[in-house]
């Protein structure tokens, strides 16, 4: 919020609206035995289906259509959490395998989907051997890949379940610069740039066909949230005015402007032939 006296600013505007400030946060997530943070239970109330869920119809609709374009008839998604993104999908596709490693989530989605012979719904924490029923012709990763340390693996036995000339669809946080206290609480072992990203995909043996960073006005209100104004997590009410305002004007501008960089990076990798 704003000090008596500070001065308007766009870039206060978007601070407002992307996060709020440093008052009471969900606690850390415990770390593994090793020093490696965990990802915590999703559930309800997580911090990561804020940005997906209800609050922010807008950008689910955003990445729906980035990414529908890049997918073919049949689909695994990796981390589905309650099933937002998922479900867009749902009727449109042969087969659909969705999953998570949460068992809240698994619980969740096993009800979403009940009686659709069309869905199957699986527990999965990469990287595994992935038990699904046949091949699929599509993978995508909405912000999975960056909680992964040994994301070369997961890319390959992704690879391994896809059809070969299919596409891995892969959404991350983009850039280190914007790592923050809310990429500690959900995990997060990286931001990713086109240059990281690439070099895990092709060392897993996968070839880019794109590769871009977008979001780019959400990576300057999430710069500023995270490094200026102590933002630990975002406020899901600030999110819903984040949504209906900054993500619609954000998408008119990357049709005729290609970012330098962006809040996320994306990436559709092609399994060779």
């Amino acid at each position: 919020m704003q000090q008596p006296g500070q001065k308007k600013s766009i870039a206060g505007t978007l601070l407002n609206l992307i996060g709020s400030g440093p008052k009471r946060s969900p606690a850390a997530p415990p770390p593994s035995r090793d020093g490696d943070v965990v990802q915590p239970a999703a559930g309800e109330g997580a911090l990561e289906n804020h940005l997906g869920g209800d609050e922010a119809r807008n950008y689910r609709k955003y990445e729906y259509d980035t990414v529908a374009p890049h997918v073919g008839r049949s689909m695994l998604e990796v981390g589905s959490g309650l099933g937002h993104f998922s479900e867009q999908f749902a009727g449109r596709l042969d087969y659909l395998v969705v999953s998570d490693n949460d068992p809240y989530c698994v619980g969740e989605l096993r009800k979403r989907y009940e009686g659709n012979d069309d869905v199957e719904v699986i527990d999965l924490a990469l990287p595994a051997d992935i038990d699904i029923r046949q091949k699929v012709d599509t993978v995508v990763m909405m912000n999975v890949l960056e909680h992964i340390k040994d994301d070369v693996q997961a890319l390959r036995d992704l690879a391994a379940v896809t059809l070969p000339g299919g596409r891995i669809v892969i959404w991350v946080p983009g850039y280190m610069q914007l790592y923050g206290d809310f990429d500690r609480k959900v995990g997060h072992v990286t931001r990713y740039t086109p240059k990281t990203l690439e070099k895990s995909v092709r060392e897993a043996g996968l070839v880019p066909e794109v590769l871009k960073p977008i979001n780019f006005l959400g990576g300057i209100a999430w710069w500023f949230a995270v490094r200026r104004g102590g933002a630990g997590y975002p406020d899901p009410r600030l999110v819903k005015i984040y949504d209906r305002t900054v993500v619609p004007f954000t998408r008119t501008i990357e049709r005729f402007v290609k970012p330098p960089f962006g809040q996320t990076v994306l990436c559709v990798a092609r399994v060779p032939e």
